[in-house]
């Protein structure tokens, strides 16, 4: 006879007592953390062995692929994915190539030479970037609050950028360059598909953008790369498969459902936690530590774009 958990009933009550804003407050705070996690995973894979970025990132889509395959066929099968343009295609390849292939890269390429805190911030100036992308491309005006929060994060930019350490170590200033690339990457990729999202919704668009910059990934693994996935220790496919499942698919689903509860502007907000989070759990799991000139620019920047989003 199957005994009832009371603790379960009572937790799973209260939640679903919420409300809808709440709810999106919960969602939008643990897939922020999932979505931060990513870095910690990908260090501590390079800590403990000697993996390449692109063989890192090749996990990563061997497991998250056929989750966004299964997804991408049970909306198809359900008539949620209709007939695409032209157009449409060629949107959709080129916003995979942009923001989950190249974005992906930089940022694991990146990641063998900063710390994971100074990853996270640095990868957050994105929404600075998608304002000033939408002005350069697209006329959209930014206001006097708008500009001051861009002067702000920027400081912060500059304060990191002038500490000491960034350009003594290994390549620290070439690493703090891969992840901005991958924060310009992403933003472009958000600008450039707003039409692509409306046209077939969040789920679509990213569950076949995923599939798609899979097939770049996996063309990178096998024209570019003399690594091979097989044979690799046992540690090395677990922290593939975390960053796959722990900080590539639940996250995506939860912002989703974050954003569509609260809004985009309330969700990036509380998606400030992210850098937060990413700089407790490197101090916690990588003993990494920011100097006083680190944490001061990246308050700087999470304030700037916390204006932004407000």
């Amino acid at each position: 006879m199957l005994i009832e958990n009371p603790a379960y009933r009572r937790d799973f009550f209260i939640f679903n007592s919420m409300s809808p804003t709440q709810k999106g407050i919960v969602f939008t705070i643990i897939g922020a953390i999932c979505f931060s996690a990513k870095a910690i995973f990908v260090k501590l894979a390079y800590n403990s062995h000697d993996v390449s970025d692109i063989t890192l990132l090749t996990l990563r889509y061997v497991f998250a692929l056929p989750v966004f395959v299964i997804i991408a066929v049970l909306r198809y099968r359900q008539g949620k994915i209709e007939a695409m343009s032209s157009k449409s295609w060629l949107m959709l390849i080129l916003a995979a190539l942009m923001g989950y292939y190249l974005a992906s890269w930089f940022d694991f390429s990146g990641l063998k030479y900063i710390p994971a805190s100074i990853e996270r911030v640095i990868l957050f100036t994105y929404p600075t970037l998608v304002v000033i992308f939408s002005w350069l491309f697209f006329k959209k005006k930014i206001s006097k609050k708008t500009i001051y929060a861009l002067i702000i994060c920027y400081i912060g930019i500059l304060i990191i950028a002038i500490e000491p350490r960034f350009f003594s170590g290994d390549n620290f200033a070439l690493g703090a360059t891969l992840i901005f690339l991958s924060s310009v990457t992403y933003a472009l990729y958000l600008v450039f598909s707003g039409e692509l999202s409306q046209k077939l919704g969040s789920v679509n668009a990213n569950s076949l953008g995923m599939i798609f910059s899979s097939i770049f990934v996996f063309l990178h693994m096998g024209l570019l790369s003399d690594e091979s996935i097989r044979g690799l220790p046992l540690s090395i496919y677990g922290y593939g498969f975390a960053i796959a499942i722990i900080s590539t698919v639940i996250p995506t689903f939860l912002m989703m459902e974050g954003i569509k509860l609260l809004g985009a502007n309330r969700a990036s907000i509380i998606g400030s936690i992210g850098p937060v989070s990413t700089i407790l759990m490197g101090y916690i799991f990588l003993g990494e530590r920011l100097t006083v000139q680190e944490l001061g620019g990246s308050v700087l920047i999470m304030t700037g774009v916390y204006l932004i989003g407000e």
